[in-house]
């Protein structure tokens, strides 16, 4: 069983989390969305987006947590999240998604949105986000549209999520 060190993304990671990206996913499409949002001051947040590494190996691993909004109230949305392949399934990336996460609720974040397979994310305490009237703008399963209150001391924002410009999804 690999121990999974995780930590901030730094500059000197850069390089490694578009490599961990292109391997992950069939084209390159989400390593171009991690550069478009980290160019974007309105959604990218400086500590919310985490790499996993090992002792000895580069980072194998990367989850991110963007702005976005619910209804007017701030919220996060954690996409993508990435591991090189021949870590999959090994820890690397719910350590950083848990890391992600604990990143946030310690900066106050309270509510996080994920769009993602429903066997996978309610390990972390995601939850259908119709349960909190949170709708995506696009049509999606309910199973697979979630949200996770960080704190959940105030009552949950409720609405339409908007995305940032990155992810291409116009307000419907």
């Amino acid at each position: 069983m690999t121990t999974w060190t995780t930590r901030a993304e730094t500059p000197a990671d850069v390089a490694a989390v578009r490599a961990v990206n292109v391997a992950a996913f069939p084209t390159a499409a989400e390593a171009d969305l991690v550069e478009a949002l980290r160019a974007d001051p309105a959604a990218w947040i400086d500590g919310l987006s985490v790499v996993a590494v090992a002792p000895g190996a580069p980072v194998v691993g990367h989850a991110l947590l963007t702005r976005c909004h619910v209804g007017d109230a701030p919220a996060l949305a954690l996409a993508p999240c990435a591991v090189l392949p021949a870590y999959q399934r090994t820890g690397a990336g719910s350590a950083a998604i848990t890391a992600a996460l604990a990143a946030a609720g310690q900066r106050g974040e309270d509510l996080v949105i994920v769009l993602g397979h429903a066997g996978y994310y309610p390990r972390f305490g995601f939850a259908p986000a119709s349960r909190y009237a949170i709708s995506a703008p696009f049509t999606v399963p309910d199973e697979a549209f979630m949200a996770l209150r960080l704190d959940g001391t105030g009552p949950a924002p409720s609405g339409v999520v908007r995305y940032a410009k990155a992810f291409g999804i116009l307000p419907g």
